[in-house]
């Protein structure tokens, strides 16, 4: 039994054994073949996925070909359309040509048509004229033989007389004939001059008392007010604190402000206030401008800085434009050229010996009309040549600052000529400071009013330090002359006397001294208005009686 039971344990480990046998080989196939599926699966998904890259790429590659296609189609269709263009601009210039041509043979057909015409009737008037001539020929000769008749019987009748008066008077011909016209000579000289002084004297003093009467018509009726201008600005802060935020950490406030405007800000014990200095007007007041947006804004850097001096700049053309507009409309002179406008604005924040240009050039504006009304003149051309006359001065800072050397006269000059002001116009610009002689009525009127504007009481001021340079530097260029003896300042520096040695100057010398004076004073002075030079040359001669 003992086998049996071995033999049945045997077999029932042997019935295990495969069992457990079998089932390890099949969980063995059964992973292989999940392995292989999942492997067949990723070969499959990925040579799905390669072939939709690969679909994608030939899809991409088809687009870039047709789009490359179209690209080349339509540059082939641009050639093509300019070649056309091309052809057509050509057959049109080519037509244009022709055109041309034929309309100078038309031109030159109907001119030497008009040359046939007019040749012909100048041969007719030459043929009329020949006539007239031979007529007038005839009968000159026969006034000429009328002629001789009349001299033969005067030549008798003055020989009778001859020999009348030689038997009346003891002395010949030639004798009284001298006396007579000595005497006649002597009297008509004497009345001649005598009419000629009193004519000069009548009609200078009928001149100027016209001339007063005009100008001072003028002045009342163009009576206005002068306030003097400097070349700074000062700008009112709320608190001495707000001069350390200007400023900033280390100055960069500050120098960011000047970079941006341009001029030099002041900022000393001066409480509550910072001074803008700058001889260019409007860069002041573009930099007062933006000075008080910022101490009002608060927020003061380099950022906020540039923001606020761009507004400021278009606040400023603003205003000029404005102001242009509002001196146009107030002289009445219509059609200026909108570029001349805002120049003629600049002039509001430009000074000349503390008066404002703008305010100078209205008021001459309407002396202008005044005068040219009074005198009959075109009183259109004199407003609107006294409105322009001192238009280049808007400009004139910049051309200092290149170095041209122009004057405001000839940079007032060149803008009306660039903006088709008239010939008159630019003349009575030209000649306002006698840069050119003055050829027209309205030229005049220009000076005089210029110079009505600027002497005014008040209208323009300067400092006594450049005052007494200004009367010191006058006397000492004409004592600087040969001759000279004395020379004096006299009406604040508008008019000089200058006496000269008899012996040393002539009568002649003392004009070309003059002119001479007045040349160096006008290169080597700036002054305001004009200044008058009289060259004096006195000989007096002293006798004693005796007894």
């Amino acid at each position: 039994m003992d086998w049996y039971w071995v033999l049945l344990i045997a077999l029932v480990m042997a019935g295990g054994g495969g069992f457990l046998g079998y089932t390890y080989r099949k969980n063995m196939v059964e992973e292989k073949i999940h392995r292989t599926e999942e492997h067949a699966r990723r070969l499959y998904d990925d040579a799905a996925q390669k072939a939709e890259e690969i679909v994608r790429k030939a899809e991409e590659t088809r687009k870039e070909k047709m789009l490359e296609a179209k690209e080349e189609i339509l540059k082939a269709k641009a050639e093509s359309d300019r070649q056309r263009q091309q052809s057509e601009n050509e057959l049109r210039d080519r037509r244009a040509e022709v055109q041309r041509s034929e309309n100078r043979v038309l031109q030159r057909e109907e001119a030497l048509d008009k040359k046939a015409d007019n040749l012909e009737a100048r041969e007719e008037a030459l043929s009329r004229r020949q006539m007239e001539i031979q007529q007038a020929i005839a009968d000159a000769e026969a006034l000429k033989e009328q002629q001789k008749t009349i001299l033969q019987d005067l030549e008798a009748e003055k020989g009778r007389q001859e020999a009348e008066l030689q038997r009346v008077a003891s002395m010949t011909t030639e004798e009284a004939r001298q006396i007579i016209i000595d005497r006649v000579t002597r009297q008509a000289y004497h009345d001649a001059a005598a009419e000629v002084r009193r004519i000069e004297q009548q009609t200078k003093t009928d001149a100027d008392k016209r001339a007063r009467e005009i100008i001072t018509t003028a002045i009342q009726r163009c009576a206005s007010d002068h306030v003097a201008e400097i070349t700074v600005s000062t700008v009112a802060l709320p608190s001495d604190d707000m001069k350390g935020r200007i400023i900033g950490r280390e100055g960069r406030n500050i120098r960011a402000l000047e970079t941006a405007t341009g001029v030099d800000f002041i900022i000393d014990d001066t409480p509550d206030s910072v001074t803008v200095s700058c001889f260019d007007p409007v860069r002041r007041e573009i930099a007062r401008t933006a000075l008080e947006h910022l101490v009002s804004d608060g927020r003061i850097h380099p950022g906020q800085i540039e923001t606020l001096v761009e507004k400021a700049k278009r606040e400023v053309e603003t205003r000029m434009h404005e102001a242009g507009e509002n001196a146009v409309f107030e002289t009445g002179v219509n059609g200026l050229h909108p570029e001349l406008v805002n120049t003629l604005g600049r002039l509001r924040y430009r000074t000349s010996y503390g008066q404002n240009v703008l305010q100078h050039s209205i008021e001459v504006s309407h002396l202008c009309g005044m005068m040219a009304a009074e005198l009959g003149a075109d009183v259109a051309l004199a407003k609107r040549a006294g409105l322009l006359h001192d238009i280049g001065k808007a400009v004139d800072h910049e051309k200092e600052q290149q170095g041209t050397g122009e004057t405001h006269v000839t940079l007032g000059a060149e803008l009306a000529r660039k903006y088709h002001e008239s010939p008159a116009v630019i003349h009575c610009i030209m000649a306002h400071h006698n840069d050119v002689e003055p050829e027209t009525v309205e030229a005049v009127l220009v000076q005089a009013a210029d110079a009505i504007s600027a002497a005014r009481p008040g209208a323009r001021r300067e400092s006594l330090e450049n005052y007494i340079k200004r009367l010191e530097k006058l006397e000492e260029i004409c004592t600087s002359f040969d001759g000279v003896e004395k020379c004096y300042a006299i009406q604040s520096g508008r008019e000089v006397r200058v006496m000269v040695k008899p012996d040393d100057v002539t009568d002649d010398g003392i004009h070309v001294l003059a002119r001479e004076i007045v040349d160096r004073i006008e290169k080597e002075m700036t002054y305001p208005g004009q200044i008058r030079v009289n060259v004096i040359r006195e000989n007096r001669a002293m006798e004693v009686t005796k007894k």
